[in-house]
């Protein structure tokens, strides 16, 4: 670039990622779709430097790294953009596409809901409210 920074792009293979450090801006671009391994290798990237990482990506489903961070990380900003936000996608296009999928595909591809699949026989939540740490077990 003209200001001496460069751009590279490293494939998403912890084994193939390392050995980069003083980053100053780490993007991981389709994050919720990058292994956690992926992941956890790449933030030393920004131990010497000090910075700054951002995960872009929809959502798929409450699992992995990026979920992780979205409900529960702390000292991270949170942006979302719904293609009902976007002026540049028209309510027709959406409408063609709600109707060609199934709907928690929808939701999570241009709603940004981090949804479950339609197969589980347990939801997140209904396991989620299952666990109660407060309870105390009985001895016999």
């Amino acid at each position: 670039m003209s200001n001496g920074s460069r751009i590279l792009a490293l494939p998403s293979a912890e084994g193939n990622i390392r050995a980069f450090s003083a980053v100053s801006l780490l993007i991981v671009d389709e994050a919720s779709r990058c292994m956690d391994e992926t992941y956890f290798a790449v933030r030393p990237m920004l131990a010497v430097s000090g910075g700054r990482i951002a995960l872009l990506s929809t959502s798929f489903g409450r699992r992995s790294f990026f979920y992780d961070v979205w409900a529960n990380g702390q000292g991270w900003e949170r942006f979302t953009v719904k293609a009902t936000d976007c002026p540049r996608i028209t309510p027709e296009f959406l409408e063609a596409e709600r109707s060609s999928m199934p709907d928690f595909i929808f939701a999570q591809e241009y709603l940004c809901e981090f949804t479950d699949r339609d197969t589980q026989v347990f939801s997140s939540l209904d396991i989620e409210n299952t666990l109660d740490n407060d309870l105390q077990f009985l001895e016999w």
